[in-house]
């Protein structure tokens, strides 16, 4: 009976073998044959392996400054900027392992433990996916389905893809991919968006708590969405915490340490209307457009033959500097607030019955309004959709909620009802300006300021506007009568009344321009002090002696574009300039007569480092070194005694203009500048053009419409409207040694025969009168 039991016993451990390894080699055949089927495509077509070797994601274009600082992105939906594995800190990499695939460094794609424990539980003990299998998910297989059958579907083709991608790559590089692939809302597409966004900073300077948060969020950004629901998502963050702590990355002490720190999001939203330089990020936008257009892509079969700006992930290196664009959009912002404020209180209904317009008739402001209706997004979208100009015409005078400029506001906007017809004039009290900066040796444009706010003002003044230029133009005119007749700076003429008479120079009537104070001094002066302050006799002297056309030839040579008539009148400023032209003939002057074409791009790269374009620098020779020197000096009396002396001195502390308007004063600054500063008729434009040996600025200030304007002079003059911004501007720039802006003098020229001091002028006239007297006196 013994023997009987124990052979029983004996066969039925062999039958337990049997069907184990039956069971066994059963699992593995199906797993094999599900792994096959999905590879045949029976659950769904599968990338090829081409497409997994080279995952396709959009990239946004990057725009990067001089100092290599992120000034933008160009994108559509996806503001994605891949980061290497080795610019992720190990506390990211750690918190990524610990809270989502802890095993990750061991297996192959699929974590066969965890698999079976959600299995078994029901997945109530914790998912099994892998990080592998996520980024599978992210870049191949979408969204999870509801339907149970697509799920499993879905699941399986992760499982192989997951396999591949392991095969594919090392460890390291799935997980770049896998935190540059993924979306943490808000626009923070991966992980350098999103730790730019939410903290202000890059990858590698993340905190540890702050790369729990972001881990955190992986589960689900919407969910765990920092700027929505702030304590969820700390209390996922410290769940994150609890599972470095689990796994021994960090200590329970370090653990409970960073439990108890806030959150301490720095939000930074990166879109195209916000953040730095945004006005040159959109002329920057048009420059890659004519590029693209210009220079074809050598596409591969089946690749787009042009490159796409907002997918292809250009590297755009620009020659702004960061810190300079940042110190001109301050300087920018702080006088024009305080300059609107007192246009608000010289323009109330009560003072202005036609505000924000001056001195015009009904008919006059209608038709301004009228124009700008026609001109109006509302009118042509409305039009677009097929609406009849009266239903049109009716919804300009239906109120509606909107927001609006804020000068007042910390963040620049209120939430206001007006009709669309109420906000058009609003928006047409505010006061524009425009800012460039440029190296002239170089022609590298450091700050551009296109307005005041991208956001509700997106006309760039810097280059879309021109206006007149007022007697910022006549360095122009002086140029050319040093260039043609060798004059001296000390040179004088009288302050009389002068005219040009009909039918001279083009002109059909006499020419008679008076001083801007409508007095006439009847003195000689220096073409240095009539320069200083602006006295327009002098300067028309001057023009009548070379003749218009020489005038127009020095400035075409100098980048003007736009056609210039060769009368009389342009020696005062009539012609309508752009404030990038300008700063780009200006900088002729400081670079001894050589003009440099203005450039903001230096090179263009593909995504993976090709260069696909270097910039060549355009220069021509205008004017020779002695008359540039001469036009430099010239302009260094307007700040050392006249419109542009605010600069220099202190006094005038209680003056109510220099309180309310002159932000930043007193400047005092002592080094030598050069400038001018310019004022059209009824003060529409005030303009300051700024000048030290390595940087050249020029500032524009003026209403939407040369209507809209101050009534006098003493706040509409350029060296109140436009001064201001330079002199706080260079303070900052001056504050910061490491911008090595220049407080030296201008090179002067070797054997110079132009005179430039005034009293070696005099004593040399002294020496050629008696000289002349001597030979008179001689008997032949």
């Amino acid at each position: 009976m013994a023997k009987v039991a124990k052979k029983k016993e004996s066969q039925g451990f062999f039958k337990f073998i049997k069907w184990f390894w039956i069971l066994f080699i059963s699992g593995i055949a199906f797993v094999a044959l599900i792994f096959l089927s999905a590879s045949w495509g029976l659950f769904g077509e599968l990338p090829p392996y081409e497409y997994l070797e080279n995952p396709q994601t959009n990239l946004a274009s990057q725009i990067l400054s001089s100092d290599n600082k992120l000034l933008g992105k160009f994108y559509l939906d996806d503001n994605r900027t891949d980061v290497k594995y080795e610019d992720l800190p190990e506390n990211l990499v750690n918190t990524l392992i610990a809270s989502e695939d802890i095993r990750f460094r061991d297996h192959s794609g699929i974590d066969a433990r965890g698999t079976l424990r959600a299995a078994f539980f029901l997945g109530k003990r914790g998912g099994a996916s892998t990080i592998s299998q996520q980024l599978a998910r992210q870049l191949f297989v979408g969204v999870r389905s509801r339907n149970k059958f697509e799920t499993i579907q879905q699941k399986i083709k992760e499982w192989v893809l997951a396999i591949r991608l392991e095969r594919s790559y090392t460890k390291e590089e799935i997980i770049a991919m896998y935190l540059n692939i993924y979306d943490f809302g808000n626009n923070a597409d991966g992980i350098r968006s999103a730790s730019r966004i939410y903290f202000g900073k890059e990858p590698k300077d993340l905190k540890m708590e702050e790369s729990a948060m972001l881990v955190g969020m992986l589960q689900n950004s919407s969910l765990y969405n920092p700027l929505r629901r702030e304590e969820l998502t700390q209390k996922k963050r410290n769940i994150v915490l609890g599972q470095l702590a689990r796994y021994e990355f960090i200590s329970e002490k370090e653990r409970d340490s960073l439990r108890g720190l806030e959150m301490n999001i720095n939000y930074n939203p990166e879109n195209h209307r916000e953040g730095l330089a945004t006005y040159f990020r959109m002329y920057l936008q048009r420059f890659m457009k004519d590029w693209i257009e210009k220079n074809p892509k050598p596409a591969l079969e089946g690749e787009r033959d042009r490159y796409n700006l907002y997918l292809d992930g250009l590297k755009i290196y620009t020659t702004i500097d960061s810190k300079m664009q940042a110190n001109a959009e301050e300087a920018v912002s702080q006088h024009m607030e305080r300059l609107q404020a007192e246009f608000f209180v010289q323009n109330t209904k009560k003072r202005n019955p036609t505000t924000p317009f001056l001195d015009l008739t009904d008919d006059e402001t209608d038709r301004i309004m009228e124009r700008a209706i026609k001109t109006s997004e509302r009118w042509r979208k409305m039009k677009e959709a097929g609406k009849s100009e009266k239903e049109i015409r009716d919804s300009f005078t239906k109120k509606t909620e909107m927001t609006v400029f804020d000068w007042k506001s910390d963040t620049k906007e209120k939430d206001t009802v007006l009709t669309p017809l109420d906000s058009i004039r609003y928006y047409k009290t505010f006061l524009r300006a425009a800012m460039m900066s440029m190296e002239p040796q170089t022609g590298h444009v450091k700050a551009w300021v296109g307005g005041i706010n991208y956001k509700h003002f997106q006309y760039d003044n810097v280059i879309q506007g021109s206006r007149q230029a007022g007697s910022t133009f006549k360095p122009f005119v002086y140029a050319a009568a040093i260039d043609q007749l060798r004059l001296s700076p000390c040179e004088t003429l009288p302050d009389t009344q002068y005219c040009i008479e009909a039918g001279k120079h083009g002109n059909m009537e006499p020419w008679c321009p008076r001083n801007s104070d409508f007095k006439y001094s009847g003195r000689d002066m220096t073409l240095k002090y009539a320069l200083a302050n602006s006295v327009n006799t002098v300067t028309a002297q001057l023009i009548d002696k070379v003749g218009p056309k020489s005038v127009v030839s020095i400035v075409k040579n100098l980048g003007f574009t736009n056609e210039i008539l060769p009368v009389p009148a342009i020696a005062l400023g009539t012609e309508l300039v752009n404030v990038y032209e300008m700063v780009g003939a200006y900088g002729a002057f400081a670079n001894q007569g050589v003009y440099v074409k203005p450039v903001m791009v230096t090179r263009i790269e593909d995504k993976n480092g090709t260069v696909l374009y270097e910039y060549v620098p355009e220069t021509k020779d205008v004017l020779s070194k002695e008359v540039s020197y001469a036009m430099v000096d010239l302009m260094k009396g307007v700040t050392q005694g006249g419109s542009g002396t605010r600069l220099r001195h202190s006094y005038n502390k209680n003056n109510s203009v220099y309180k309310e308007i002159i932000t930043g004063y007193p400047y005092e600054l002592t080094n030598p500048i050069a400038g001018k500063t310019g004022t059209t008729q009824n003060n529409s434009d005030g303009w300051f053009m700024g000048m030290v040996p390595n940087l050249v600025t020029g500032v524009w200030v003026g209403g939407e419409e040369r209507s809209v304007h101050f009534k006098n002079i003493l706040y509409g003059q350029g060296a109140s409207m436009a001064l201001p911004i330079w002199g706080l501007y260079m303070k900052k720039n001056y504050a910061n040694e490491e911008l090595g802006i220049s407080k030296g003098d201008f090179e002067k020229p070797d054997n110079m025969s132009i005179i430039t001091d005034c009293e070696k002028f005099v004593e040399n006239q002294k020496q050629d009168i008696e000289l002349e007297d001597d030979l008179e006196d001689l008997d032949f």
